[in-house]
């Protein structure tokens, strides 16, 4: 057996819910800490609204109500996806959230926007894990 074998053979014995569960906390993460910037107790920071009208400005969606939208998201998503609750659907919704960031506000950071990218199709294409919520309902085949 090749070193690169062998290599290859303990990279195979990591189980796949330790794996899904590390994309969904860390991308998670990235959200959260993004959403906690955005209020102060239970309200959203007036500097939240001032971002959402001149930086991250987005065609068709006015900014307040793009602002409420992104906090509620980047709190109740991130949430759900690191107890594994509805996981593919909140990662879908943070994929689209990560694609609208791309492409309307931030189009040079790719690489960044481009790794969350990758931990939330992986969630989608193979669930959460068994280390879930979604699983011990049996919400999702993992």
């Amino acid at each position: 057996m090749t070193p690169i074998t062998k290599l290859n053979a303990l990279g195979d014995r990591i189980p796949a819910s330790f794996t899904a569960l590390a994309l969904r906390i860390f991308p998670a993460a990235v959200f959260l800490q993004s959403g906690r910037t955005k209020v102060e107790a239970f309200s959203i920071k007036d500097s939240t609204y001032f971002l959402f009208e001149h930086e991250y400005a987005l065609p068709l969606i006015p900014h307040e109500l793009a602002a409420v939208l992104a906090t509620l998201a980047e709190h109740i998503l991130p949430a759900l996806m690191i107890i594994g609750l509805f996981t593919r659907l909140s990662a879908l919704g943070l994929l689209v959230m990560t694609a609208t960031i791309q492409i309307f506000v931030y189009p040079n950071a790719w690489i960044t926007h481009g790794l969350w990218a990758s931990a939330l199709i992986a969630l989608i294409a193979m669930g959460p894990g068994r280390i879930s919520v979604d699983h011990k309902l049996g919400l999702d085949h993992a």
